[in-house]
């Protein structure tokens, strides 16, 4: 599992022109699923995602978490993730998890992280999505499973 997760000022995502979630200050996470990732994974990275200290404490330190300042999170699902562009220029994505599997952890994810955050929104999988964000630092970082 793989999930690129940005902090940010607010965010939201359409599909077909109607947007299906939007978050104020908090994480806009994109989530890539591998074929073998479990719950065990997707609950491990949610933990840890929702507890990631990177909002600034009055002393200007990233010392505070989501739950510290009332954050929100918006989960989008990107298959793209798993992309392999080592040989020639047209990615692979034979690593990606099939849609069945990764569309159930896409939502076990997100029901994690709402044990941890009163707002969680989401995009809709395998849709052609249309994210907007204002990016807030910017702050972005690279969790992977095991």
């Amino acid at each position: 599992m793989k999930i690129v997760l940005q902090r940010v000022a607010h965010a939201s995502v359409r599909v077909d022109g109607v947007v299906v979630g939007r978050i104020g200050k908090g994480f806009l996470i994109f989530l890539g699923v591998a074929e073998t990732d479990t719950e065990a994974v997707a609950a491990r990275l949610a933990d840890k995602a929702c507890k990631l200290r990177i909002f600034e404490d009055e002393g200007g330190k990233t010392n505070l978490s989501l739950a510290d300042v009332g954050g929100e999170v918006l989960v989008v699902s990107q298959f793209t993730l798993y992309a392999d562009c080592r040989k020639g220029n047209r990615p692979s994505f034979v690593g990606a998890g099939k849609p069945e599997k990764a569309n159930c952890l896409y939502e076990y994810f997100a029901e994690c992280c709402r044990r941890h955050v009163t707002k969680v929104e989401q995009g809709v999988f395998g849709a052609n999505m249309k994210v907007e964000l204002l990016n807030d630092g910017p702050f972005t970082l690279l969790l992977e499973g095991e």
